[in-house]
């Protein structure tokens, strides 16, 4: 967003909520990919296992805690954000594991 100081505030506030309004729009209609979601999830599914495998229950209850939390936070943010249904949950899935991405 363009910042020009000698705009007037309600003039900039306008052109703001315009531009947010947008990028909004354009957030919600947009195809997600997944991909990187899916490789995200594989990796940390695999993690618990071993977890588990090797008896660190403490170990195994914060790192899913802390996933499980992360996605409750992404879902909550999707939602306040005006994202409902099958797209709110894709956006909060992908950004609690589209870390993926990475590898």
């Amino acid at each position: 967003m363009h910042f020009d100081e000698n705009e007037p505030e309600a003039v900039r506030e306008q052109r703001f909520a315009d531009e947010r309004a947008r990028r909004r729009a354009l957030r919600n209609s947009g195809w997600i990919d997944l991909w990187g979601a899916h490789v995200g999830v594989t990796v940390v599914i695999i993690a618990l296992v071993l977890l588990a495998w090797l008896d660190k229950l403490v170990a195994l209850g914060i790192v899913g805690g802390i996933f499980l939390l992360w996605f409750a936070i992404a879902i909550i943010w999707v939602h306040v954000d005006g994202g409902r249904g099958r797209n709110a949950f894709r956006r909060a899935y992908s950004a609690t594991f589209g870390w993926g991405d990475g590898f």
